[in-house]
């Protein structure tokens, strides 16, 4: 794993000197670091492995079982709603902090720049925006759950 101090040296130099993206390699790893979302740093790190030989041939394990708690009418309900993503990978929070109310509730009016949760990721906490004019519909994550890259994080009924 790459050292810390190491990444956020080359996030200052990318910053500083208005780089795009940036590939280090050596022979224990290998490092991307693209600037995406609104300039916030995005980082891809694959270690270097041997592939070991296979010593026969294994079935591939059965995919998972959709959710039973998501019947088909929840699906067809939520048609018309705009989905708030996650602009990266990291920690949800839906609250600055644990004794405050939550930023935003089922039911509330928001604007595209009304502060919708909190994405930690490295210890730099990320506000997310709802990017449009709405009502929240549903809220699809728990305070401190991780989320993905891409990952729905609310639905929203737009204006």
């Amino acid at each position: 794993m790459i050292d810390i101090r190491k990444l956020k040296e080359l996030v200052r130099l990318m910053v500083e000197n208005d780089l795009s993206e940036l590939n280090l390699q050596d022979q224990a790893e290998t490092v991307a670091v693209k600037r995406g979302y609104n300039g916030v740093p995005v980082v891809h790190q694959a270690p270097v492995m041997m592939a070991a030989p296979a010593a026969h041939a294994t079935a591939a394990p059965a995919p998972a079982a959709a959710p039973t708690s998501a019947p088909a009418a929840a699906a067809a309900s939520d048609a018309g709603l705009k989905a708030i993503t996650s602009p990266m990978v990291g920690t949800f929070y839906s609250s600055p902090n644990p004794d405050s109310p939550a930023f935003v509730k089922v039911g509330q009016a928001v604007s595209a720049d009304t502060t919708v949760c909190l994405v930690e990721a490295m210890k730099v906490f990320n506000e997310i925006k709802a990017e449009t004019s709405g009502t929240i519909e549903r809220v699809l994550v728990q305070s401190g759950q991780a989320v993905e890259y891409g990952q729905k994080l609310f639905l929203i009924k737009p204006a």
